[in-house]
């Protein structure tokens, strides 16, 4: 089968900005690339396995691949991406030039080949994240593996903003905790959640191709009866509008969300209802220029920032209500 690409060269900070415009635009799928500093020392002190293919990316910048089928009108899908792109500096997103280029592809050049470089990872002391079609036995009793075939949505553990999100779950989970995964994408976070021992979680998406994909990872994990996926958002659930059952009691004890930090400030106040009195908020995805802006509303709404934790140029948060 052929596809069309387009590719847009523009800044990490932009990259799920426009990711989630391609997706919207109906792109089959979406590919992510941005700068690798193959010269720069790896933390191997978990385990980690890194094979990472060189590119010609730029510090700070990303290259980023929407895939739509043939008989899609591409410069209608050109034409409506470029507009949105042009209004992210009023959000305070420098999406740099944007030079946007299209081609024809075939479907093995993008759909299976990125595979070869999606090895076992080992993001926490607990958590390894493996593959579908990769072969890795745990080290030890206490390591856990989170099956994973990421398919069309956002999670594969390797990116900052998701490992540090597993990580700071580590930290914040009990034994029996119900929680909240907003914007689950691939369901990993979710995963996580159980793996560390949380009884139960209520996975929560907009994009009906994230909810299909958590909803095959959990199954991938054998965890349907601990995971519940829906396609909606918070302020819904608060208002019992989801239209299925939640699988979880409010409040819970821990919220987390792995999403832009645009987004997170919509919905702080939301969160802090949703939560027990002392429970989690686990926030990430946040960009370091939003790092500021996303830490004030959180203090404001009445929560406690107990760490900030960061990887390369993005920022988490663990705040607990008060």
């Amino acid at each position: 089968m052929i596809w069309k690409e387009i590719s847009i060269h523009t800044t990490e900070e932009a990259v799920e900005m426009i990711t989630n415009f391609l997706h919207e635009e109906g792109a089959g799928g979406v590919t992510i690339e941005e700068y690798v500093d193959n010269n720069k020392p790896r933390d191997t002190s978990l385990g980690q396995w890194f094979e990472i293919p060189p590119n010609d990316i730029p510090q700070g910048e990303a290259r980023i691949s929407g895939y739509f089928p043939e008989g899609t009108d591409i410069d209608a899908v050109v034409a409506s991406v470029k507009e949105r792109i042009a209004e992210l500096p009023n959000y305070d997103i420098d999406p740099g030039k944007a030079e946007m280029a299209v081609k024809d592809v075939s479907e093995d050049d993008w759909a299976n080949n990125w595979k070869q470089y999606f090895k076992p990872i080992r993001v926490s002391e607990r958590l390894t994240i493996k593959p579908t079609w990769e072969d890795y036995v745990p080290q030890s009793e206490q390591e856990k593996i989170i099956e994973l075939d990421p398919g069309m949505a956002f999670g594969t553990g390797t990116h900052p903003t998701t490992s540090l999100c597993l990580r700071t779950l580590e930290g914040v989970i009990q034994e029996g905790d119900e929680v909240i995964d907003v914007g689950t994408g691939s369901g990993i976070l979710a995963i996580g959640a159980v793996k560390l021992g949380a009884s139960r979680v209520l996975a929560l998406d907009l994009d009906p191709v994230a909810v299909s994909s958590a909803i095959e990872n959990t199954r991938l994990n054998k965890l349907e009866e601990q995971i519940t996926v829906v396609e909606s958002d918070l302020l819904s659930v608060l208002k019992q509008e989801a239209g299925a059952e939640l699988n979880v009691k409010l409040p819970v004890r821990v919220v987390v969300a792995n999403i832009l930090a645009e987004i997170i400030l919509l919905f702080i106040e939301d969160v802090y209802q949703a939560l027990q009195p002392g429970g989690y908020y686990i926030a990430s995805g946040i960009y370091k220029n939003k790092e500021q802006a996303v830490k004030e509303a959180l203090l404001a709404t009445g929560f406690e920032i107990e760490e900030t934790a960061r990887e390369e140029d993005w920022v988490a948060f663990v705040a607990r209500k008060r």
